[in-house]
């Protein structure tokens, strides 16, 4: 399983450094310690950041704070759900406030590896959505 430090889900969930490392010491992120670059650190498994990602943009989704994107743009943000079916796989991203939905072959789903958890970034191009797993 993925695990995230406090920063890297900031840049996953559009917030400051600050906020998510708040948001794991007082539980509202579900957070563990574990060691990570030779120091005891809270982390946060990936399967609990994209539930975590999902609810916050759940709950934003009544703000109007925030603005369009253009489609050229790239939406770094975290897997939070991929469906299989026989031919075809849908995969799901949440990236700050936005959810992004790509279809893919089955194949490619499964020669990239992509599960629940892991960060990847949606390129949005005309008609077509790209995944960069990162």
């Amino acid at each position: 399983m993925q695990q995230y430090s406090p920063s890297q889900a900031a840049r996953l969930l559009g917030v400051s450094r600050d906020t998510a490392r708040r948001w794991a010491n007082t539980g509202r992120i579900p957070a563990h310690w574990g060691r990570r670059g030779g120091m005891d650190r809270p982390l946060i498994d990936g399967r609990h950041l994209a539930a975590f990602a999902v609810s916050l943009a759940q709950a934003a989704s009544g703000d109007e704070t925030t603005a369009p994107a253009s489609a050229r743009n790239s939406f770094p943000g975290i897997i939070t759900a991929v469906r299989l079916g026989d031919v075809s796989a849908q995969v799901e991203i949440q990236a700050g406030p936005h959810r992004v939905v790509s279809l893919l072959t089955r194949e490619s789903v499964e020669e990239k590896g992509l599960e629940v958890g892991m960060r990847a970034t949606a390129r949005v191009n005309s008609s077509s959505v790209h995944l960069d797993v990162t």
